[in-house]
């Protein structure tokens, strides 16, 4: 087969803070934001907190959740005095980074994430075909070994994608756990910023030519369905507890299973 030539990755965008207690993201953006980092060789790199209001009071969000508001349903909807600021903002970012689908939408977006599950680091994206992704996931996977990595793919439309990766041309979110919201575990951060670094570095080795190798990605993982805890009919109020033998272990193949 013919080695493809794809455009160089000559926009990035670097985003923490879409949940705003979320801060790993958060304090790696403002990190760079102090470096005045702007290139990555060829690359320039945009970085960006993405809902200053929720980061100020340490919230997940102050109206809606930002992170499920970048469908082109919303995105195109009309802004009134009652639009959530959440709204109002992903239209913001759309047009910073995007226009979603567009040709002059970023090349790349990154967005950072929290969770206080036990799953070390995962890539989130949208498209199993997208092999600039699974070339940085490679990348990530091969060059991090303090903490379990994997990559999630979510099937769902470029219209339907409800995340703010979804602006860019390509883009996936980054996710390393655990850590309680409002805090920051140093090694958490480590992580998140190796994952980083190693993403701008295959963006410089991209755009300077190099040619990757075909190969096979380890560890990806499909959405199966939603498992909630059992709650009482009548108040729905959460009824029961994790198991103290499935506490902590989300990292296990029982656990991604299931969710």
């Amino acid at each position: 087969m013919e080695p493809v030539s794809l455009p160089a990755l000559s926009r990035v965008a670097l985003c923490g803070g879409t949940h705003g207690n979320e801060m790993s993201g958060v304090y790696l953006v403002r990190e760079l934001q102090r470096q005045k980092l702007e290139k990555a060789g060829s690359a320039t790199v945009t970085t960006v907190i993405s809902n200053p209001r929720a980061v100020q009071v340490c919230k997940r969000y102050t109206d809606m959740d930002l992170n499920r508001c970048f469908t082109d349903a919303i995105l195109s909807s009309p802004v009134t005095d009652a639009t959530p600021y959440e709204v109002r903002r992903a239209q913001e970012l759309n047009t910073l980074l995007g226009p979603k689908g567009n040709v002059g939408a970023m090349d790349l977006v990154c967005d950072l994430h929290n969770t206080t599950a036990n799953m070390g680091l995962s890539l989130i994206s949208y498209s199993v075909q997208d092999w600039v992704i699974l070339h940085i996931y490679r990348q990530i996977q091969r060059k991090i070994t303090s903490a379990p990595v994997r990559v999630i793919l979510l099937d769902l439309p470029l219209a339907d994608a409800y995340s703010q990766d979804s602006l860019g041309k390509h883009g996936f979110s980054i996710e390393v756990g655990p850590q309680p919201h409002g805090v920051v575990r140093a090694d958490i951060f480590n992580i998140m910023k190796e994952a980083v670094d190693q993403t701008l570095d295959w963006v410089q080795c991209f755009n300077s030519g190099s040619a990757f190798e075909g190969g096979e990605v380890d560890d990806v993982y499909t959405f199966v369905k939603s498992v909630d805890y059992p709650r009482d009919p009548e108040t729905n109020q959460i009824t029961a507890a994790i198991h103290p033998q499935l506490q902590v272990q989300e990292h296990s193949a029982l656990v991604y299973n299931l969710i």
